[in-house]
């Protein structure tokens, strides 16, 4: 589709709206931003754009829609809103904010997405990047818009990107050289409905790529595995468990690459700084990405020991008295959650619940494993979570009112040895901001207790 000469609505004014309507403007397009919320300011919104702007607040009725060619979505807003459907309704196009950077952008792109561990593996293909690329671009859900830097790519560019399932919904033509989906569990099901619903949104990732691209894999996931045969790329698999005759995957302490009849050992444990199996699969996808973006072993293995992890991912915040303070913030779900209790290696204070975001809590109390001590509780979910631990045989159980206070209580009762880990296996909303906001504080309040 041709944007010049268009009229093109950009829904929503968070950070991701912002950047796609900034990107139009740039291009010449003639841009609207729109905002269901008819109490916020105007002023204030064109402000944060940087230079005049249409803003439409409230709502949006028939003959507005009408007035548009097209309209990008901003991946906080449900495809099923209200008004978007008066879009689909018309046959007027609805683009993703990923959508409209992949047709101003140049470059070659390895997109990653699954239910966890997408950021980590992201980071890690950043930094695997920058060894060998002069023009590295990290964007998406790992905090950087696509929009922001789209006119500064080059044809030499690479561009990494987090892509959230969010996002894929609106997707058109978007290609990437190689994609990956890391895994899939339940997550938003508010949003999607069905878990098979929310997998074949992931799938869209690799829709528009031929046999002359590649899929990044995971093995040890039914889900993933089985979506091999649903793709036109090429399909390449890791594995944490299990020897490949083709893929990625660990040999003991080995990282290894089987392809096309050779092996390659890319690097060892030695060379690796992140804990936990969950990370030896993003380490994994990472190898997978990179290799087959046609970058050399010896820069994938300098960017790996470089790589010290993400925050907010079983980040390592301090140690006072004794004890060991975690920020595993960016477990927003039941399943991120237990990769977190896996890595602990030390008796530990859980500190979690937040945003219902209608998931189960069976799995993650069970992971427990004699780990946990005491769960602390605080958020909308709270009782929920109380109510499922203890028909699994869990009691010790401790309600607070704030993130304050979970720190709080951790440190009068944690002793030298233990740990107190934040992984609340629930979304940060109604609370915070963003799981960002909820790991930054975590941070705050125990570096106050030094």
């Amino acid at each position: 589709m041709e944007l010049k000469g268009k009229r093109v609505m950009v829904a929503g004014t968070g950070i991701s709206g912002i950047g796609a309507a900034r990107l139009l403007m740039e291009s010449g397009i003639t841009t609207v931003l729109y905002d269901g919320n008819d109490k916020l300011e105007k002023k204030e919104i064109i402000d944060r754009v940087g230079r005049p702007v249409e803003v439409i607040l409230g709502e949006l009725t028939d003959e507005a829609v009408k007035g548009f060619d097209m309209m990008v979505l901003s991946p906080g807003i449900s495809v099923n809103a209200p008004f978007v459907q008066k879009f689909t309704k018309e046959g007027i196009p609805v683009w993703s904010e990923i959508e409209l950077a992949y047709y101003f952008s140049r470059g070659e792109i390895a997109a990653i997405t699954g239910t966890n561990g997408k950021t980590t593996t992201t980071a890690l293909v950043g930094e695997i990047a920058r060894c060998a690329c002069d023009s590295v671009f990290v964007v998406g859900n790992i905090g950087i818009p696509y929009t922001n830097v789209a006119l500064d790519t080059k044809e030499d560019s690479m561009i990494v990107a987090e892509i959230s399932s969010f996002q894929l919904e609106t997707i058109h033509d978007f290609c990437p050289k190689v994609s990956a989906i890391l895994n899939i569990t339940p997550d938003h099901l508010d949003r999607h409905g069905t878990v098979e619903c929310y997998a074949d949104t992931k799938l869209k990732i690799a829709m528009n790529q031929t046999k002359d691209h590649f899929c990044v894999l995971n093995y040890d996931d039914a889900t993933t595995r089985a979506m091999a045969d649903k793709i036109e790329a090429v399909p390449v698999f890791f594995s944490r468990l299990e020897t490949l005759d083709q893929g990625v995957y660990l040999d003991g302490d080995q990282f290894v690459v089987a392809w096309g009849g050779e092996k390659q050992v890319i690097c060892t444990m030695d060379d690796i700084h992140l804990l936990g199996g969950h990370n030896h699969e993003n380490i994994l996808a990472a190898i997978g990405l990179t290799y087959f973006m046609g970058i050399k072993s010896e820069a994938i293995l300098e960017g790996i020991r470089k790589f010290k992890g993400v925050a907010h991912r079983i980040e390592y915040v301090a140690e006072i008295n004794g004890v060991a303070y975690y920020n595993d913030s960016k477990g927003t779900n039941p399943d991120a959650a237990i990769k977190g209790i896996q890595a602990m290696n030390r008796p530990t204070y859980l500190i979690g619940g937040g945003y219902d975001k209608k998931s189960a809590y069976d799995e993650w109390i069970d992971a427990f494993d004699g780990k946990v001590k005491e769960l602390i509780l605080l958020g909308q979910t709270a009782e929920k979570i109380a109510k499922t631990a203890k028909e699994h045989g869990f009691d010790q159980i401790v309600m607070v009112e704030s993130l304050e206070e979970a720190v709080q209580y951790a440190a009068e009762h944690a002793k030298e040895g233990d740990a107190v880990l934040l992984s609340p296996a629930c979304a940060s909303w109604g609370m915070f901001k963003n799981y960002e906001v909820r790991g930054d504080q975590f941070k705050e309040f125990v570096h106050k207790l030094a």
